[in-house]
């Protein structure tokens, strides 16, 4: 019997989220971190998308664009959001818990987010490589 969940999703996609199961970047550039929080920035031009990632940590996201985004989730289901600057959504996972998902800009205009992670969740935080650190100048 055929897997029809992922039948109205890109080509590739599906592979792209098994590669990315445990991909802790949860934004384009993790901005600040400390022992309690990571601080990323999501940009996503028109027509782009983000790679899949995998939330385990409590976090909220806040949009600064108007625009319209399009999310592949893990159980094959496909959702279609319009953002506006402000929209903020929370959420949370108890132990063992997460979301695999990817964000596609579907809209006329960039996208910009700000997530922030609590690191002391239910769950530990996954690695991130230095390559997403901001880098500051000396």
């Amino acid at each position: 019997m055929t897997d029809n969940r992922f039948a109205d999703w890109p080509e590739g996609l599906q592979k792209e989220m098994q590669e990315n199961t445990h991909n802790g970047c949860v934004g384009s550039v993790l901005v600040s971190e400390t022992d309690r929080v990571r601080v990323w920035h999501l940009h996503l031009p028109v027509g782009k998308r983000c790679t899949f990632h995998r939330h385990v940590l409590d976090y909220f996201w806040t949009c600064h664009s108007h625009g319209k985004a399009r999310g592949y989730f893990e159980d094959g289901s496909v959702r279609d959001v319009t953002h506006f600057p402000g929209d903020t959504k929370h959420l949370n996972y108890g132990k063992g818990e997460y979301m695999l998902h990817c964000v596609e800009n579907i809209g006329d205009t960039d996208l910009l987010f700000t997530t922030v992670e609590f690191k002391q969740s239910a769950n530990p935080p996954l690695d991130v490589p230095d390559s997403v650190r901001l880098k500051v100048p000396a």
